[in-house]
């Protein structure tokens, strides 16, 4: 599977970010790490944005520099992605999820249903209904979907260049 792993942290002179091989990723606490490292030693908030195969997005939040004991918050656009995908169920299945990603009619497909926390950009320009009306969106990918979200929360310019290297 081919995906796109865009680690991107806040400090007061603005976003950075790189590109992340989530090959070298174990779980989700060394994924946090991670993104707390790029924070230096900023408070700001630190976003892992992935795209897999046109298929989902996940979206990553950490607040607090280094040594900060916050919980990664965790956001799946689609809830089939952990059953299809390693590092979908990898985010989900050690996220604080109060929502089960299992299938519980037998035998049937489930509808592309968003699972975990649809707030994790409110402050950074994406609410919980914009967000959520962005993955239902007919005929958008889930590139346009990060587009969108790093348009409002202003670091598309950011995104743009790790896309283009």
């Amino acid at each position: 599977m081919s995906y796109f792993a865009a680690a991107l942290a806040h400090s007061p002179q603005g976003w950075t970010g790189r590109e992340l091989d989530l090959a070298e990723v174990t779980d989700l606490e060394q994924l946090a790490d991670d993104l707390r490292d790029l924070t230096g030693d900023g408070e700001g908030p630190a976003l892992l944005l992935l795209e897999e195969d046109d298929e989902y997005v996940a979206v990553v939040r950490v607040d607090g520099g280094p040594g900060s004991l916050d919980e990664p918050r965790v956001f799946l656009s689609d809830r089939r992605a952990v059953q299809g995908s390693e590092v979908a169920a990898m985010l989900w299945e050690q996220a604080d999820a109060t929502q089960d990603a299992e299938d519980d009619d037998e035998g049937t497909r489930p509808v592309a249903e968003p699972v975990g926390d649809v707030a994790l950009l409110s402050d950074l320009g994406t609410s919980s209904d914009a967000l959520l009306d962005l993955c239902a969106e007919e005929g958008l990918l889930p590139a346009d979907v990060l587009t969108g979200v790093a348009e409002r929360g202003g670091f598309l310019d950011v995104l743009d260049g790790l896309r283009e290297v």
